[in-house]
């Protein structure tokens, strides 16, 4: 099998280009590694250096000191008080050491895989194929790989620009034995993010003819960068660039958004090479094995992802009544925006963050036609719910889990006890793990794209284009018939307003891609991000009396803060002072 998504081996001794600042790889030979002349006169080892570069895909899986990025927004906190987000972004401190992995890590990473690309650039055309390969098959390889690493790079500097606004496009050789400082120092920051964005597209543009078409990629090959996954970025990036945040650059109208889904949605989507992961008996589960389903195994959903090897990491993440740590706690705030299973949504008011309009006790109004009782909160909700959320009374493994005060996934003094009254049930394959046995593992399936977000982005930019149209609904819909709600929204009287249809949207893209890097980026691409992570974080206390009557009661789980300069990250500070550039407004 080609050699995706891991860490690769040459000579008995595994390169260790992630994770040092200089390229190893390149210029040391100690150990059995490679010297550049080695690399570059061998078709061998020019390619184990290529497939190296999938490794700068980075999982999201609790990666910033333990922390995901979804503890940062309104829809978690993590449970353990040293996890990176609590004691950074939750608190206003992206200079905090919690938060390195997302501030400096970031920054590192992305030009090591700048400087990667554009070393393979520079010497893919001259390396000898040797008796290895065919002068056919080679030459192919060759525009094949070099597309790839385009899109790569392309990603990297996309990545790079939505956190620390307009930087320098390199684009031609690094020296590998100079420092990132070093090299920054030599170019300015441009006046404007717009020239980056434009190159951005410019390259995901001209790689696209020589990538792999989707249909043709064979199972020992699935991993490849394809003309889909070009695709769906592009899509994806022009729906951010439509968006308030970034409309005034002009690059791109809400139209032009819709029609970059539409070109992948007629491509490749409705069958033709993906759709959304259906079950007719189970319709938690359909929604569950979108996430957790390999694409080896048959998940024609996810169009852009990173494998990792199996582990016990989700021991983590579960309840500490299990023998887990906790980790990522969903909040009340998300609980709050599933709809009820009869497809109509239980609370009176939602506004543009896509969470219900919350009076000054941090109580939102019930819809009395929808069928919710705050008695009874998580009876006949959207099926994404049970798949999502471990809720008090959610049957897990061998009993209910039990998050009422003093219960025993709510102990009190226990440090890793959930801060919110509830635990994360996404992402976790029963089928594949035990709490009671510490030697069984899962494999953590890190999607950056599946379909189901290629149709929101439609629904969206269609509704923002041209108002609540049939196309919009129907993209909508097919999300909703995937987890047996098959009500028809366009037959919702509250949502023929473009404005409601767009907060509705909001809130159908947050339940669909929770906890999937999603909403950190899409609440500043919307302008609400002050609305939305500024405001209390809201969880739910459970008392249970002696009869077993359990009270509800919304409490605030965490103050958070949300400043305006908090939309861009702070260029770091070694790179300031090295460098003499200007850093990011407020910063």
């Amino acid at each position: 099998m080609r050699l995706k998504h891991i860490i690769i081996t040459l000579a008995g001794c595994v390169t260790i280009l992630t994770a040092c600042e200089k390229s190893k790889f390149l210029d040391k030979t100690p150990s059995g590694e490679l010297t550049s002349d080695q690399v570059w006169s061998s078709w061998t080892n020019t390619v184990y250096y290529y497939n190296d570069t999938y490794n700068f895909l980075r999982n999201g899986q609790a990666r910033i000191t333990d922390a995901w990025m979804d503890e940062a927004t309104d829809l978690a906190e993590a449970s353990r008080s040293a996890c990176g987000t609590r004691t950074s972004f939750n608190i206003g401190d992206f200079y905090a050491t919690g938060g390195e992995p997302e501030i400096l890590d970031t920054w590192a990473t992305y030009y090591r895989g700048i400087r990667k690309v554009n070393l393979f650039m520079e010497h893919i055309d001259s390396v000898p194929l040797g008796t290895e390969v065919s002068e056919a098959t080679g030459e192919a390889a060759r525009s094949r790989m070099k597309a790839e690493m385009r899109f790569f790079r392309a990603y990297f500097y996309w990545e790079l620009c939505l956190r620390y606004g307009a930087i320098p496009i390199i684009d031609s050789s690094i020296d590998p034995d100079a420092s990132l400082s070093t090299i920054l120092a030599k170019y300015q920051r441009p006046a404007s993010i717009k020239t980056c964005f434009e190159w951005i597209m410019s390259e995901l543009n001209d790689c696209y003819a020589d990538l792999t078409s989707d249909n043709d990629v064979s199972t020992s090959d699935l991993g490849l960068i394809t003309k889909g996954a070009d695709l769906a970025l592009m899509a994806r990036i022009k729906l951010y660039l439509a968006s308030p945040y970034y409309q005034d650059l002009g690059l791109y109208s809400w139209q032009d958004a819709a029609d970059a889904a539409k070109l992948f949605i007629d491509n490749f989507g409705n069958g033709a090479r993906y759709s959304l992961f259906q079950y007719t008996s189970n319709y938690v589960t359909a929604y569950q094995d979108a996430i957790n389903t390999r694409v080896v195994s048959g998940n024609k959903e996810v169009v852009f992802w990173r494998n990792d090897a199996a582990g016990n990491w989700w021991q983590n993440e579960s309840p500490v009544g299990y023998g887990g740590y906790g980790g990522l706690c969903p909040s009340q705030t998300l609980v709050d925006m599933y709809d009820m299973a009869n497809g109509e949504s239980p609370f009176a008011q939602y506004d543009a963050t896509g969470a219900p309009v919350y009076d000054a006790s941090g109580n939102p109004a019930v819809n009395t036609a929808s069928g919710y009782s705050e008695q009874d909160p998580y009876a006949n909700r959207d099926p994404r719910f049970y798949a999502t959320i471990l809720y008090h009374g959610a049957q897990w493994w061998s009993r209910a889990v039990d998050v009422s005060t003093g219960g025993t996934d709510n102990p009190a003094g226990n440090a890793y006890a959930t801060p919110t009254g509830y635990y994360n049930r996404k992402f976790h394959d029963d089928s594949q793990t035990d709490y009671l046995d510490d030697s069984k593992t899962m494999y953590r399936n890190w999607i950056f794209i599946r379909y189901a977000e290629v149709l929101l982005d439609y629904a969206e930019a269609i509704n923002e284009a041209q108002g609540p149209t049939a196309e919009a609904f129907n993209a909508l819909q097919q999300l909703r018939n995937r987890i047996g709600m098959p009500a028809q929204l366009s037959a919702r009287t509250d949502l023929q307003s473009q404005s409601a249809l767009r907060n509705f949207i909001h809130k159908e893209r947050t339940i669909e891609l929770a906890f999937e890097d999603h909403r950190w980026w899409d609440v500043r691409r919307w302008k609400v991000a002050s609305q939305a992570i500024g405001r209390p974080l809201y969880g739910i206390t459970i008392t249970k009396a002696t009869d077993g009557t359990l009270t509800y009661a919304r409490k605030v789980a965490q103050s958070r803060v949300f400043q305006d300069r908090f939309y861009l990250y702070p260029i770091p500070t070694e790179e300031i002072w090295k460098t003499g550039w200007s850093n990011n407004t407020g910063w």
